[in-house]
């Protein structure tokens, strides 16, 4: 097969995993009033907890689990999450600015139409779930994997990937202007209708969305496609 012209001048360095969470072998239940400011939370499970009127900001939550958890329209600012794991959590117009995500499992849980602006996602596997309408604005993810997410119409506009994989995602609609990318792939994903292809430089497709993305790029190249 005749190699693509430049192909052999582009090295794509390794992907690295993300490092999985340490968990707390035998967690302590806990109750909602202490989802508070100034918290300090470690090993501790919320399970079937509603949290959806937490207003918290400076809350640190290490070594823990949320399971059945409703954040629906709750807030968090400046906030540490690390080593936890968030199963069938509803985080549905959850609003969190300036909060870090660090070694951390988010399984089968909703964050449909949620805001993470200016968050860090660092060392966090999504599996399953939702994230349709999510906000990543400014965001950095680094060592990050996204597994069989819904992830249609996703704002990541000025956000950072590094190290980041996108396997069998729904990400139709999704936007990715100004991102800035290192090391991301996108495995057998839908990339239909996304926007800001420009900020997808440097990335890999592999799978079905190679042509769907095509069409994008000649969208935002303003190349007019006739059959």
């Amino acid at each position: 097969m005749t190699p693509i012209v430049g192909q052999r001048d582009i090295y794509k360095p390794p992907l690295k995993n993300p490092v999985r969470p340490k968990l707390h072998p035998n967690p302590r239940l806990a109750e909602a009033e202490e989802f508070e400011d100034d918290a300090v939370l470690q090993g501790v499970l919320f399970s079937g907890t509603a949290l959806s009127t937490v207003q918290a900001e400076v809350v640190e939550l290490e070594q823990s689990r949320l399971e059945s958890v409703r954040l629906t329209g709750a807030a968090l600012r400046q906030s540490v999450l690390s080593d936890t794991e968030f199963a069938t959590v509803d985080f549905a117009s959850f609003r969190a600015q300036d909060v870090s995500l660090l070694r951390c499992l988010v399984r089968t849980s909703r964050l449909t139409g949620s805001s993470w602006q200016a968050g860090q996602f660092t060392d966090v596997l999504f599996e399953g779930g939702r994230a349709d309408l999510a906000l990543f604005r400014a965001s950095k993810f680094t060592r990050c994997h996204f597994y069989d997410v819904n992830l249609q119409q996703a704002d990541f506009q000025g956000a950072e990937l590094k190290h980041v994989q996108f396997e069998s995602c729904v990400l139709t609609g999704a936007q990715f202007a100004s991102c800035n990318m290192n090391t991301v792939y996108f495995n057998n994903c839908t990339l239909l209708d996304v926007g800001g292809t420009a900020g997808m430089k440097g990335a890999t497709v592999r799978g079905p969305g190679v042509m769907e993305l095509a069409l994008s790029l000649a969208r935002d190249a303003g190349i007019l496609i006739e059959q």
